[in-house]
This record gives C-alpha cells, structure tokens and sequence, in this order.
C-alpha cells in the first residue's frame, strides 16, 4: 500500500523529525530474503523448513528456501496496523499436495542443489517422459517446478513463470501446478491470465482451498468486489485462513461503500464514484488520469497491462474505508483512492494527486509489484522512497524549499538512511512523513538530474526482475546507498544552498 501526504512540500523541524523516527523502533530481529528484501520482526527462528516469526500481527512464517539468513537484534518499527505487518510478506506459493512425497522431495533436491539448476538433469527427466509414460511425464513436470521455485525465491518472475507453464505441459491436470502458474501472473499484475488457469484448476478441485484464494485475489485486482468476496467466502468455508479473512472484511467494507456507487470507464481506467459526487467531475477526472498516462508512459517507455481501478470518495467515506493515516491525502492500494468532497472539477491540487498515485500504478506494475486490497498479503518489489520520490517527481515538485535543511541533517550525521526506507512509511506521524517524503525526493531528483530518467528507468527494470534495491543501485548509478545519500546532499548544497 502507498500513501500520498496532504502535502509532501510542507517544512519540517530539523531535530524533530530525526527523534520522532527514533522513537517508533523497537529491538526486532531482521530476515533478509534471498532476493535482497528484508522483513522486520519481533523474532525469528528457524524451525524445519519454515521460518517463524513473531509480528504485531501475530505469528507468521516463510519457506526456509526463500529465506537467506536471520540478522539478530535489529530494529522494528512498530505502531501500524496489522495490515502493515503482512504488508512485508513474500506470499508462499501453493505445494503439490500429490502421493509419492518422498519420490517428490528427491526429484525436486537432484533438480536443484548447490545454489543453482540442474539443467541437465532437467533435460533427463524430460527424455525419459517422452517415452508417453505419465509417471515420467509427471517426474520431468516436477523438475521444472522445483526450477520454478527456486527462481521465484530469487524474484526472477520471468523465467519462474516459464519453467511453471513448461510444468504445465507435462502435467496438465495437477492443480497446484496450474495454481503456481496461476500464483505467478498475479505477482506480475497480468490477472487475466491468472484466471485462465485458475478455471482448469477450479474443474480439477473445486473443493481446494487455494485455488479461490487466488482466484479472489485475481478478481480484486480486476476490479470485480463481487466475485472476489464469493471466492473468499468459498476458500473460508473450506479452510480458515486469519490473512484471508482480514482481506474479506476489507473486501465487504470496500462492496458495501461501493453498491450505491455509479461507474464510468475510459481507455486505461476504471471509475466508481459516490453518487453524491457531479457526473461531470468523474468525467474530468478520466480525462486528467488519461493525460496523465501519456506523460508518465513517455517518461518511464512502459505500458501498464491492465486496467486500472479509480474510486473517488467522500472525506469520511475515505477515511473509514482505508484507515489511512491522518497525514494520507490519497491511497493506492492497487487502485487509486481520492476524496473529492465539495469539488466540481479537477483542481490543480487533485490533479497532481492523481499524477502522484497513478504513478504509484505504474511502478507497480513495472516492477512486478504485487498489492491487492487494503488487507492482502503484498509483494511490494520498489522500495517506498522510490516509490514516493518519483510520485513527487511527476508531479513536479522539486527540493529547492527543503535543500538547506536536508544538507544540514545530512552533514550531521542524522538523516534516515534510503534503507529505512524502503518499507511502509503508515507507521510515521506527520512530520516524520514529511521529513521521509522529502529525503526521497531529494536522492531521485538527484538521480534525473545528474543521468536522465532513463537511469531511473533501468533501477526498475532490475528491480522487477527480482534484484535488490541496492545492488541495482550498484549496476546503474555504480553507488551503494551510502554513496547515493552523499551525493544527493553534494547535489543539494550545490544547486540550492547560496
């Protein structure tokens, strides 16, 4: 989920800020994913091939493959809601569940081994399959699976998605093989192609849990509340599941705000709007968000693939359906939500509201970023300070109000580092947001204005191929985040401090 301040561009008290973020963390322990992202605990430990860790939500776990080390003693921020807690979650995909488990577990260890893919073994069971016999068959469906997970647990969506469809061809009627393939297009946003498989999953085992999980999720992602809330209630009844049914409440609240609500579509959007709000509003607001497509489309040489979902509330509508914070202006959380009480057309400030958010849209979805509702279980691939610094960039803001004071924080040795924030910034009160936005605007407005967007554009690129932040930092810009942070205070001094 992101959020976007009332107004980023606001001061801030220098020593304020630094001490309010100080005073939000608590001794945690740090799991650091094998694809570079880190998830902050209030303890963690290893247990068989899980991972189990201790939140303010509650006891979670992980796969120990996807998981790199533990760092002990480390920081949590704490203070949000548990939708922040799961909002760090890497989703697990669903297991084979078939007979032959020990058979199943030997395939998948000669498949993969020593930190890489054993192609050619791959290409044996392959070979023997081609001799018609469905056990061989199923065998060589299983190495490319294990090839699958391994690829995803390193973010590696394209080749995870490849090996997961080539599964497919050998075992076309396993159904946690089409729910992996199925588990994939929703990480990478293409929802459509989620549901194609989930269908054929859905005739095989009409009674498996998972299957409606995910189909719930593809759903919302499209958009359709309805059908979402009747497969969530489907995989509720079967199995409990506590992050689902958080996502249902959130769901249902979302369905029933939204039933008296009216529609209106334009070429790359989706719009429900109060009833009480003028036709001729939601129309303005089409036409802003469709110019604002061309320009952030230009900017950043992407198309995103679906359509994107816009609803446009009321003051208090917003505020009791995101429970954002008070500082939040606007929320996407795989749509853009905006309160647009007592307007009649699009104002210069909402305009730049729905540049900033749609914004957030795009770099989801270029980064493969997978967030669905205000509740689900994220895959959030850009960090925040990316994320709130471009937002801010396209909307054409810039740091020269807030240079002097950010140098200063900076050469004394107190500003926040870019790894702080990379997570959730809802736990923030207003000036630390403020404080945050800021700093993020700062380190990207120095990235474009030293190498051009198309620097910015390659961070992403990386990081939707499942790279972390910082060694895409290292192969585009050839700076750590230190380095970034030392030179975005240089750059500030230089072309804003006289």
């Amino acid at each position: 989920m992101v959020l976007t301040a009332v107004s980023p561009k606001m001061s801030f008290f220098l020593c304020g800020a630094v001490l309010l973020l100080l005073s939000v963390e608590a001794a945690a322990d740090t799991i650091v994913l094998k694809n570079g992202r880190r998830i902050s605990a209030l303890s963690a430990v290893e247990e068989g091939n899980k991972v189990k860790y201790t939140t303010p939500a509650g006891e979670l776990s992980l796969p120990k493959s996807i998981v790199d080390h533990i760092e002990k003693g480390g920081f949590l921020a704490t203070g949000g809601s548990p939708g922040d807690a799961t909002a760090n979650l890497t989703i697990a995909p669903p297991e084979i569940r078939s007979a032959g488990g020990g058979e199943i577990a030997e395939i998948q260890r000669a498949a993969v081994h020593d930190g890489s893919i054993d192609r050619e073994y791959i290409g044996k069971l392959e070979r023997e399959a081609r001799s018609g016999n469905s056990e061989a068959g199923f065998n060589a469906a299983l190495g490319h699976h294990a090839a699958s997970i391994f690829e995803l647990s390193r973010g590696d969506l394209e080749h995870a998605l490849s090996d997961e469809r080539t599964a497919v061809t050998y075992a076309p009627d396993e159904p946690a093989l089409l729910m992996n393939v199925a588990y994939i297009y929703l990480r990478r946003n293409e929802f459509k192609q989620a549901l194609d498989y989930l269908e054929k999953a859905k005739r095989l085992a009409p009674e498996n849990p998972d299957v409606a999980k995910l189909a719930g999720w593809a759903y919302y992602g499209l958009n359709k509340l309805d059908q979402a809330v009747s497969e969530w209630k489907h995989s509720l009844a079967l199995h409990p599941d506590k992050e689902l049914q958080a996502a249902l409440e959130e769901a249902l609240r979302d369905k029933k705000e939204e039933e008296s609500y009216k529609e209106n579509e334009s070429s790359h959007f989706k719009l429900k709007y109060n009833g009480a709000a003028e036709p001729a509003l939601a129309r303005d607001v089409l036409r802003t968000l469709e110019m604002h497509f061309l320009a952030i489309e230009s900017e950043l040489n992407y198309t995103p693939p679906e359509p994107i979902g816009v609803v446009l509330y009321t003051d208090e509508a917003f505020r009791d359906i995101t429970r954002a914070p008070s500082w939040a202006g606007a929320l996407n959380d795989g749509r853009i939500r905006v309160p647009v009480q007592g307007l009649a057309s699009v104002d210069a400030e909402l305009s730049r509201s729905l540049k900033h958010e749609l914004t957030h849209s795009f770099i989801a979805q270029k980064t493969r970023s997978a967030c669905i509702g205000l509740a689900v279980s994220c895959a959030i691939t850009a960090p925040t300070w990316i994320q709130e610094g471009l937002a801010q960039w396209m909307e054409g803001y810039r740091s020269s109000g807030d240079a002097e004071a950010l140098a200063q924080v900076f050469n004394e040795g107190h500003a926040i580092s870019l790894a702080q924030l990379e997570g959730s910034w809802a736990r923030f009160d207003r000036d630390t947001a403020r404080f945050a936005y800021s700093w993020a605007l700062a380190n990207i407005e120095y990235i474009i204005e030293t190498d051009g967007m198309g620097d910015v554009e390659r961070i992403l690129d990386r990081i939707g191929q499942g790279m972390a932040t910082e060694q895409a930092l290292r192969e585009v810009l050839h700076s750590d985040y230190r380095d970034l942070m030392e030179s975005t205070a240089s750059y500030l001094k230089k072309n804003y401090v006289h």
